[in-house]
């Protein structure tokens, strides 16, 4: 038998979990327990189950709570752990398997001794938090207890979780310490160090934009609710992120999504880039023999992490962007490559891992624009033109530039940028086919699908660890089936179970299973969930466009090869009244679909709609079907 301290209290028996009703007997194990292997004064313990205003009674009556309390024991088969009257008050004893709180100070010192080794550290400290299982002593309503122990016991967690995401930013898995560092910035918003990891790890994944706006939001808060700077190690985080530093203790990793533009030179290990409003500006030359700009400056376009799978699509796209052009090629238009699909299915992710492969055959230096806001509007032709120009200036002769020109929307975007240079290979991503684009300026076209099961298992590996998942081998293909080979999908669910160490894959299978699509989010980053992909990319769409793939895809599969099947012939369902319920659909609004990467190619049939984003669109219209009820 164990007692869990760490939340609710608890008894536990292997898998299964007591949770006490709160009552005084309750208080008072919670008192013994805090100080377990110690005698703890009756007049502590009165004060703890009672407060400061104890009844005449108050000593008799703990005696009556003792007894119940060891009845309690009884009832539920604790027979290694005793309560003992000892001079002066009571003591009950425990060890590390017996009680999680000394269980979790156990493995904190353990971790400690193994500084010398990161990673065992790293994995000693996240089986220590994994005791932790909720809102400390919800079920004991003593104000004592909650005034004096229970903030003890959240700073020897934080402490931990601070160790924790020092080491993944040491790492350089500057994307793992977010998941932790957005929940602790919000619950501990006067907790500084913090905010200043989170605000590195923010910059170290590419989001410089947000790190500042976050520096901005502590700085606000700090000052309005303390009337305190910063301190120092803020303000110098500010000022390193504005010189576009390189913060990288082992490694900065960017990540695949939302990756703010910057510029490296292949041929100077010393250039670097400003960063100033989201825009990349080349630093001034250093002069000769001065070093780099900055220390340590790091490359722009980085391996993505775990990039897993698009083996032939990678090796051919860096084939065609390293070949050498034509004899006849000056004055021609600049290489094109197009990397096209559905939302979340990883184009900016192989559009990133390209430009890290071929990254010594573009001395003149790689770019990395986004052509779409974070709110969704997409910038103009001009503004980008402007960026690319300031970025990457004159050019030099005999020497090419990368452009990565990520989440276009459509062609209009992008013609001005193909026709002013010729020192360019261009790298496109969008979610439209963007055919327009290929038939006047040409080009090649990778357009991306799920990935396979071998890819999916791949991601898995890179991500959990060959120990965890070779384990339960079967549990991880069928997490990987219900997140329908989808790498925004399979991207979110591993976040998760990185967060979840000693949740082993079956039982996640069944967690997963219950409701994929409310599990597949990010609690404590919102914006990175599959239902939200889908919502904000559905937004994207004309509102007659998505109104007609809602009926699409919300009904029957059979009604999509009814639609294809409408150019036809007038092919609609009956309904109990004798009414027509589904008009064809015109097989121009098909492509349209198609062409904005929502309907895939078959079979069965030309067409077929992802099985998440079939899910997300009858939600979705479940939804909306029960506010009109309520209307």
């Amino acid at each position: 038998m164990r007692f869990q301290l760490l939340g609710p209290l608890a008894l536990a028996d292997g898998p299964d979990v007591v949770v006490l009703q709160p009552s005084k007997p309750v208080i008072l194990l919670a008192a013994l327990l805090l100080h377990a292997n110690s005698t703890v004064s009756a007049e502590y313990l009165q004060r703890a189950v009672w407060g400061e205003d104890q009844p005449a009674t108050a000593r008799a009556a703990l005696q009556t709570c003792v007894l119940r309390l060891r009845r309690l024991f009884t009832k539920h088969g604790v027979t290694g752990t005793s309560i003992e009257a000892v001079p002066g008050g009571y003591r009950i004893t425990a060890g590390p398997p017996t009680l999680d709180l000394l269980g979790f100070r156990d493995q904190v010192r353990r971790a400690s001794a193994l500084a010398g080794d990161p990673e065992a550290e790293l994995y000693t400290l996240k089986d220590a938090l994994s005791l932790w299982q909720g809102s400390l002593l919800a079920n004991v309503r003593s104000d004592v207890l909650h005034r004096d122990e229970v903030p003890r016991l959240s700073e020897e967690r934080l402490r931990a979780v601070e160790r924790v995401c020092d080491l993944l930013l040491g790492l350089g898995r500057c994307g793992e310490a977010l998941v932790d560092l957005w929940t602790a910035t919000r619950v501990y918003p006067g907790h500084e160090r913090f905010h200043e990891q989170l605000i590195e790890a923010l910059y170290r994944t590419g989001r410089q934009s947000q790190a500042l706006a976050e520096y901005r939001r502590v700085k606000s808060f700090l000052l309005d609710e303390l009337g305190v700077d910063p301190s120092p190690s803020l303000r110098k985080l500010e000022l390193s992120i504005l010189r576009g530093e390189d913060l990288g203790g082992g490694g900065a990793v960017r990540a695949a999504v939302e990756p703010a533009p910057a510029l490296v030179s292949a041929s100077d290990p010393g250039a670097a880039s400003r960063v100033i409003q989201g825009a990349a500006v080349p630093l001034p030359a250093a002069a000769p023999g001065a070093g780099p700009a900055f220390p340590g400056a790091g490359p722009a376009f980085p391996a993505v992490p775990h990039f897993t799978g698009r083996a032939a699509e990678a090796a051919a796209m860096a084939a065609r962007l390293t070949a050498p052009p034509p004899p006849d090629a000056d004055g021609q238009r600049p290489l094109t490559v197009l990397v096209s699909g559905a939302p979340g299915i990883g184009k900016s992710a192989l559009a990133q891992h390209v430009a890290h492969l071929v990254r010594d055959s573009f001395p003149a230096g790689r770019l990395l624009v986004r052509m779409t806001r974070a709110d969704g509007h997409p910038r103009t032709a001009d503004e980008a033109a402007a960026e690319v120009a300031a970025a990457l200036g004159p050019g030099r002769a005999g020497e090419r530039a990368l452009l990565v020109l990520d989440d276009v929307v459509d062609a209009d975007q992008v013609r001005p940028l193909l026709g002013e240079r010729h020192d360019l290979a261009v790298v496109v991503t969008s979610r439209m086919g963007l055919g327009g684009l290929i038939a006047t300026h040409g080009g090649w076209v990778h357009r991306l699908t799920a990935f396979t099961e071998t890819e999916s298992y791949a991601l898995l590996l890179a991500a959990l660890g060959t120990e965890r998942v070779e384990a339960e081998p079967l549990a991880a293909r069928q997490l990987a089936a219900l997140c329908g080979h989808f790498p925004a999908a399979l991207r979110i669910l591993t976040a998760r179970l990185l967060t979840r160490p000693g949740l082993r894959l079956g039982d996640a299978v069944d967690w997963l299973g219950d409701d994929p699509l409310a599990r597949l989010t990010l609690t404590d980053s919102p914006d990175h969930s599959v239902s939200g992909l889908f919502d904000r990319a559905l937004g994207r769409l004309d509102p007659r466009l998505s109104e007609t793939f809602l009926r699409i895809g919300a009904g029957p599969p059979e009604l999509l090869r009814e639609a294809e099947a409408g150019a036809e012939a007038d092919v609609v369902d009956e309904v109990p009244d004798g009414t027509r319920n589904h008009p064809p659909v015109p097989e121009d609004v098909l492509e349209q679909l198609a062409d904005a990467g929502f309907l895939e190619d078959g079979p069965p049939g030309p067409y077929r709609i992802h099985d998440l984003l079939r899910a997300h669109l009858r939600r979705t219209v479940r939804i909306r079907d029960r506010r009109t009820e309520k209307v």
